[in-house]
């Protein structure tokens, strides 16, 4: 049987020191590989580069998943795993819902990735 990983809030932006620092304790590790297994899908990687780009209030599920080339069902899934992660912010406007991407969750990511970067 597979070993379940335990549930972590990740929607809040990572605040940990870059993993070049120091060897990492459990808890940080965890928490780093939760939002990097959500980044982890060709397809939510294309959804959050189109999401970067967006200068407006959002981007419709419709649209989106017009520009991934997917049911709305498939991509909602996808904008859902993005959002447990914190990486992307959903507003539903009547009927629609619209995504905007989180930089300063996707620049903390890097930032831990980083060698020089510091974090918070």
């Amino acid at each position: 049987m597979p070993k379940t990983l335990p549930v972590v809030d990740i929607s809040a932006p990572i605040c940990c020191p870059p993993v070049s620092s120091a060897p990492l304790d459990d808890e940080a590790a965890l928490e780093i590989a939760l939002r990097l297994k959500a980044l982890a899908d060709p397809v939510r990687i294309k959804l959050v580069s189109i999401l970067l780009a967006d200068k407006e209030d959002g981007i419709c599920t419709c649209d989106l998943a017009t520009a991934v080339g997917l049911a709305e069902a498939t991509t909602s899934h996808h904008l859902g795993q993005l959002r447990k992660a914190g990486m992307v912010a959903p507003e539903r406007h009547g009927m629609n819902v619209y995504y905007r991407a989180r930089p300063e969750s996707l620049e903390a990511v890097r930032n831990v990735l980083s060698a020089t970067a510091g974090c918070c």
